[in-house]
């Protein structure tokens, strides 16, 4: 779930309910003083708005006429923007001035007003974001063992020391981080979690190293404001009118038995469960008190039921159903409450019900003690844990994502927040609503925020929102040959590489992300309630409790838990450490792969001993600030805030269309500003880390405060592919680096219709990846590909991404589609696939063997042409 794919809002009978319950209001925020886009509302959003007004017409009475949108407004224009709003008759939902955060249900025919105000700077319509699956195979893989006389890796338990490729921890150093300095181990931290919610009964998340609760809070971001919360998260009950006890009635005419009272608020309806069923129960709310009762036995009496409050304030869990001790599963499904007011007449009670594993995997990694009830541990064992629910089995909407987000960093003490959600824009600029509040409430809180960088990979520019955001560390999904063995069963070439299906940057405007990589494969904590998951090559199975999950939403709290050690050990150390500080102690020391490609790996892994080497004596953003701008030549580069230009180097135009040919040299004028610091000049070391000999850049430049300054970057790509690197610039009288700068260039083999095709031969090595650039000619009919040459049994396969840097595939992304003699292409052909119309430009061809190929080495050819 780490990438979430946008996904149609169907209509559907709780339309209704809805369109009865739901006022018109909006409101303004502060904000940064960021650039305005050329079109703040976006071609993604507009399509999305187009679509609601459909679904609107289809029920004229069902569908409400307007869509909630997510606003980012101009530094110290939030009064300004919200009577411009109250003007058009619109009333706040909910405004954030510190952030620049404004959330209005608008009508249809008035959001391009709303998005056209000067005060605003971005609009985002909120929408359903689609889990995406990261069990291994997405849970569909061929059931299977280990290949006879492969042998296969033992399984893990209490006796797994805290050092293991199961959940590797240290492969950041963090292992080795807290036997060096055992109190730094995240104690005095606390982590909050943005996801599908965390189990408060899990027993490795129970406690911290120094015997405190681990989870202090549990609550969600949905809102029943939010059109699409009410529509698909039904763990809200709105309770209406006011009753008397003993006897009260809910809306479809059901008498309860009450205590005592005169200000007692009842309603029931169908609660999702885990495993897509549904349980219809009763909720009794009383305003004197704010006590919740939930009908857990369903004799439609409350006065048996516990009277609950927020977990936060006496702990409280209440249960659903009771176990049956035959079965390994846990039926017994606990649940937490909260409420919320959420109009002048209504109030919300939320009965907090996981449903899905995600959550709590992710905060296993982050800060799980005593897994398996022996040593092996998450990452900052000794922090604390908030858990925000804004995601359930159908989906995450983007608003509850962005409130969620705002309340985690206000109002719960966290000290740093990991978000393993996002989704894939076909414009990723970085500058969407969402990713500029994120970047203001970094500055404006101090609690830095870590994103999964998306598993639309491994094409070019498939990174995405709001993982795009600035100050915002985004993380891919690196994987090691030892993980590889411990929890698939595979043996790969490399000890060290990039997962294929990790999203790849750089940003749109070149952008430099993902920022670094941290593990993104990890067997970790799942409510016992919901089925386990592990890799059937590995021989063994996991027990309900555990399961083994990767994607980059593993990678993001693997680096915010190492965020957490080193703000434990800056704590107790007295040293600074704000987000700016922490970003450039992590990104200065990341660990550069030698075999990965910049645009997949971004700096490198983090590295937490060498992070605190720079953090830990102080300072550590004394550098001066430095900023860059680069050409960039896209399909959509003109829509960039200034048009063809970014912070960094991204040119995948195709040959003769602005494009880079194979064997051309090309020299770009990159503009550096040093903005900060001395007035006398400052001499900076210039450097580049991957390319291939792609690149080469002068060794040196000098910079005078305020004054742009050239520094010709020199492009000569010998083979047809993706080139990238890092360029760095370093001061070396500081210990942090100044800045990195992405150069990312794509030499494409120029297709004609009736001409001669790409033909290639190569070797794709299991789990490894081979890149490949076509550039496909305005007009063309149709993009043919093709695949043989392949050895028996090989599980190899191609897949395309287009000239945007999204998938060209009909078939849904994942792990188990479109390979040679795997479950006969699972739906897509692997032989020959023809794309349609294909849109002018380079398209990406990735051939990836999988890792239960029985081949090491996967001989292939591929053939592309055009009509």
């Amino acid at each position: 779930m780490s990438r979430r794919r946008s996904t149609a809002i169907p209509t559907a009978t709780a339309l209704a309910l809805a369109a009865a319950s739901l006022a018109l209001t909006a409101g303004p925020a502060a904000a940064g003083a960021d650039p305005v886009p050329a079109d703040r509302l976006g071609s993604h959003d507009r399509a999305l708005l187009a679509q609601y007004e459909r679904q609107h017409e289809q029920r004229r009475q069902a569908a409400p006429g307007f869509a909630t949108l997510l606003v980012a407004v101009g530094e110290g224009r939030t009064a300004e923007a919200e009577a411009a709003l109250a003007a058009l008759g619109v009333e706040a939902l909910r405004t954030d001035a510190s952030v620049g955060y404004l959330k209005a249900n608008v009508p249809f025919d008035l959001v391009e007003t709303v998005a056209a105000l000067d005060p605003v700077v971005a609009v985002d319509l909120d929408e359903l974001l689609e889990v995406e699956d990261t069990r291994a195979d997405g849970g569909a893989g061929a059931a299977g063992g280990p290949k006879p006389g492969a042998g296969a890796p033992a399984a893990p338990s209490a006796a797994t020391p805290d050092a293991n490729p199961y959940m590797p921890t240290r492969e950041t150093g963090s292992t080795d981080f807290k036997a060096d300095h055992p109190t730094f181990d995240g104690r005095g931290v606390t982590i909050g979690v943005m996801d599908t919610g965390i189990d408060p009964t899990h027993p490795a998340l129970a406690r911290t190293t120094t015997g405190e609760h681990k989870l202090v809070e549990t609550v969600t971001g949905t809102d029943p404001n939010n059109f699409v919360d009410l529509l698909f998260d039904s763990s809200w009950f709105l309770m209406g009118r006011q009753q008397s006890g003993p006897t009260v009635h809910t809306p479809d005419g059901q008498a309860w038995t009450a205590p005592p009272g005169s200000d007692l608020r009842v309603q029931n309806r169908a609660l999702a469960m885990p495993g897509g069923g549904q349980r219809k129960i009763g909720v009794l709310f009383r305003d004197s008190d704010g006590s919740i009762r939930v009908d857990t036995d369903g004799d439609f009496d409350f006065t048996d039921e516990e009277a609950m409050r927020r977990f936060g304030e006496d702990r409280q869990v209440g249960y659903l159903g009771a176990d049956d001790p035959a079965t390994p599963l846990n039926e017994r499904v606990p649940f937490t409450v909260e409420a919320k007011r959420i109009n002048a007449t209504t109030t919300g009670v939320n009965v907090n019900v996981i449903t899905e594993a995600h959550g709590t995997h992710v905060a296993g990694i982050t800060a799980a003690h005593g897994m398996y009830g022996g040593a092996m541990d998450g990452q900052a064992p000794g922090a604390k844990l908030v858990s925000m629910k804004a995601c359930h089995s159908l989906g995450c909407s983007s608003a509850a994502l962005t409130d969620g987000m705002i309340d985690l960093a206000t109002k719960y003490g966290v000290d740093v927040i990991n978000m393993s959600i996002g989704s894939s824009p076909e414009f990723n600029d970085g500058q969407s609503a969402r990713a500029l509040v994120y970047n203001r409430l970094i500055d404006s809180t101090g609690v830095q925020l870590f994103i999964s960088a998306g598993n639309s990979g491994a094409g070019t520019n498939t990174v995405g929102d709001p993982t795009g955001a600035d100050k915002a560390v985004s993380v891919g999904a690196a994987v090691s040959s030892a993980t590889w063995w411990a929890n698939y069963g595979s043996v790969t070439k490399d000890a060290r590489a990039v997962f294929p299906f990790s999203s790849r940057g750089p940003r749109e405007d070149g952008g430099f992300k993902p920022d670094v990589t941290a593990p993104g494969s990890a067997v970790s904590t799942t409510p016992d309630w919901i089925a386990p998951a592990s890799v059937p090559e590995t021989g063994y199975a996991l027990p309900p409790g555990y399961s083994m999950m990767n994607g980059t939403s593993m990678a993001s709290p693997q680096a915010a838990g190492a965020g957490a050690l080193l703000l434990s050990a800056a704590k107790q150390t007295g040293v600074s450490a704000t987000p700016a500080e922490l970003r450039a102690a992590i990104y200065s020391t990341a660990r550069w792969n030698g075999t990965a490609d910049a645009v997949a790996q971004g700096r490198g892994q983090f590295d937490v001993p060498k992070a605190w080497s720079v953090l830990g004596k102080g300072k550590a953003d004394t550098a001066d600030a430095v900023t860059v701008s680069a050409p960039v030549c896209t399909p959509l580069s003109g829509r960039l805030v200034t048009p063809h230009r970014g912070s960094g180097l991204f040119n995948s135009c195709a040959p003769g269309a602005g494009g880079q040919a194979v064997g051309e040299e090309r020299t770009y004028e990159l503009t550096v500003t040093r903005t900060t610091g001395p007035d006398a000049p400052v001499a900076y070391e210039t450097g580049l880390k991957g390319g291939g000999g792609t690149f080469s850049v002068p060794s040196s430049v000098v910079l005078a405060k305020g004054v742009p300054t050239t520094l010709a970057v020199t492009a000569k790509p010998g083979a047809q592919g993706v080139h990238s690197a890092v360029l760095t610039l370093d001061d070396p009288a500081t210990r942090a680096v100044e800045q990195h700068a992405m150069l990312a260039v794509e030499a494409a083999v120029p297709l004609t219709a009736g001409g001669a095709p790409l033909t290639v031969t190569g070797v794709a090595h299991r789990n490894g990846t081979v890149h490949y650039t076509v550039a496909v000619p305005a007009g063309a009919k149709a993009l043919t590909v093709s695949m043989d040459g392949l050895d028996e049994g090989s599980q190899t396969r191609w897949w395309a991404f287009r000239p945007t840097g999204v998938s060209g595939e009909a078939s849904a992304a994942g792990t188990i589609y479109c390979y040679n003699n795997y479950l006969d292409g699972y739906g897509c052909d692997p032989r020959t696939r023809t794309y349609a119309a294909p849109a002018a430009g380079v398209w990406e061809l990735v051939v990836e063997a999988r890792r239960t190929s029985p081949l090491w080495a996967n001989p292939y050819a591929l053939t592309a042409t055009v009509s």
